[in-house]
């Protein structure tokens, strides 16, 4: 009776921090970065005045030097950046108005969820109680009630409305209608008649309180704990699914996707509702201290060498049975040699070289229409392999096939040569020899050098081919 019309706001006890083996340092490294906040965060609280129960910024001259004290400390870069991240997360079909990143801003509000925050406090503790057997009658209680649910999931639909009445209606109305003072507690009471009692409130602590920092002690323990899930969450679950050892993600992506297939085929014929009441007793249960001790040294004595028998026979399976690409992929690259037809007065028409282009700069290509110069390099010397990969083959190789290249791409308008250096000519349509050649030069030229040059354009292209490999990063190759 006393624990429920107790008001929210009012601890018992501290909220243990989750220890975990070999997280010791950094366990006393956050304690001692968490003091220095609170330090910080007393020392600008004597420095700043607002209400806590508005908690809006103080506008002081004193609150503006201390910001920008604490400015110093973050660089203004990161605030910007901070700035501009949120600008683009406030941008959406409903509009929202946040303000920007402000350190008293912040403190402010580090203060009022301070003040607020103990009720989750309280009900974290509640639930350590129950789920550690501090009281076995509730929990036994919450077994019996997960054993109805169990046999009949219907009452999850129950369950918030009663959660409501028995947490929060009843120890309300208890609260303002409380018993009278008597000696012996089990007299009843007339429930009726005017309330005699103030309702229950959940109050903000005030500031510099014991409940106050009560809050900051249980917040720092949950970062704490937090930090060690974390942690261990990494160094337990990541090292097997994030492919840093190939052959042991492989395998656990063959057991997942193999317990996928039957399951998505026999996941109908499994009884579940027993499956969730034995596993829920199992794991509840688990939680009492006298049956954890017995479950330490039954693992000890009986799991504990048949855990390395089973480890070991997965990595003789695995070195045996997985095997991986030792070679990194490799693939054909292109590029296109293109020579431009100068015209001379002394000349019928040299071929000069022009450029190495990814790109054939065929007659009907976007870069050709638009008018623009083809892009590339000057020399050969000059071309790079893609980005993450490089080279394999040391010199280029002329691609003797040019018929097959120009039938992929589907070009048009150009004449291709099968024998000798493979160049692929640009062709002149609708022009005759005299007006190709008054159209380049404007001068006449004689019969002869006009059939030497025949219908080709200024423009001819061949391709040339290499291999390469993706490339691994020189960290890649140390930590293998």
């Amino acid at each position: 009776m006393d624990e429920s019309m107790a008001d929210v706001v009012n601890r018992d006890e501290p909220i243990p921090a989750i220890p975990f083996p070999g997280s010791g340092d950094a366990s006393d490294v956050d304690r001692t970065l968490v003091k220095r906040d609170l330090l910080r965060h007393t020392t600008f609280h004597r420095r700043t005045h607002s209400d806590g129960e508005k908690g809006g910024p103080a506008s002081s001259l004193q609150d503006r030097l201390f910001a920008k004290l604490l400015q110093q400390v973050i660089p203004s870069e990161d605030i910007e950046r901070l700035s501009e991240m949120q600008d683009m997360d406030t941008k959406s079909s409903i509009e929202v108005k946040r303000p920007k990143f402000s350190l008293p801003l912040m403190t402010s509000n580090f203060r009022r969820f301070n003040a607020r925050i103990g009720v989750v406090f309280v009900f974290q503790n509640q639930l350590i109680r129950l789920f550690s057997w501090r009281h076995p009658t509730r929990t036994l209680s919450f077994l019996a009630v997960y054993s109805f649910v169990c046999l009949d999931p219907n009452l999850l639909t129950v369950l918030p409305v009663a959660a409501i009445l028995l947490s929060i209606m009843v120890p309300s109305f208890i609260t303002r209608h409380p018993p009278p003072p008597t000696n012996l507690p089990t007299d009843p009471y007339a429930a009726s008649g005017p309330p005699v009692a103030p309702p229950r409130e959940a109050k903000v602590v005030n500031e510099l309180s014991g409940d106050f920092f009560r809050n900051l002690r249980d917040l720092q323990n949950v970062m704490e704990d937090f930090s060690q899930v974390h942690d261990k969450f990494n160094s337990l679950i990541l090292p097997h699914t994030n492919f840093s050892n190939e052959p042991l993600s492989s395998t656990v992506f063959l057991f997942l996707f193999a317990i996928t297939c039957v399951m998505f085929l026999a996941s109908h014929l499994l009884p579940w509702r027993a499956v969730f009441l034995v596993g829920g007793w199992f794991i509840i249960a688990a939680g009492h201290p006298r049956l954890q001790r017995s479950l330490r040294t039954a693992h000890d004595e009986h799991l504990l060498p048949r855990e390395r028998e089973a480890q070991g026979w997965l990595n003789a399976w695995i070195e045996h049975d997985i095997i991986l690409d030792s070679s990194p992929e490799s693939r054909e690259v292109e590029i296109f040699e293109l020579q431009k037809r100068v015209w001379s007065s002394s000349s019928i028409g040299e071929w000069e070289g022009w450029v190495f282009s990814p790109s054939p700069y065929d007659p009907l290509s976007s870069t050709r229409i638009s008018g623009d110069r083809p892009q590339g390099t000057r020399f050969f010397e000059d071309v790079k392999p893609p980005l993450g990969w490089e080279w394999v083959d040391k010199k280029w190789t002329l691609d003797l096939l040019s018929k097959d290249w120009v039938e992929e791409r589907m070009i048009t308008g150009v004449e291709v040569e099968t024998e000798g250096e493979r160049w692929v000519y640009d062709i002149i349509y609708g022009i005759g020899e005299e007006e190709a050649l008054k159209k380049r030069k404007g001068k006449r030229r004689d019969w002869e050098e006009a059939r030497e040059r025949g219908k080709k354009g200024e423009w001819r292209r061949r391709r040339w081919v290499r291999m390469v490999k993706r490339k691994i990063p020189a960290k890649m190759i140390q930590r293998v």
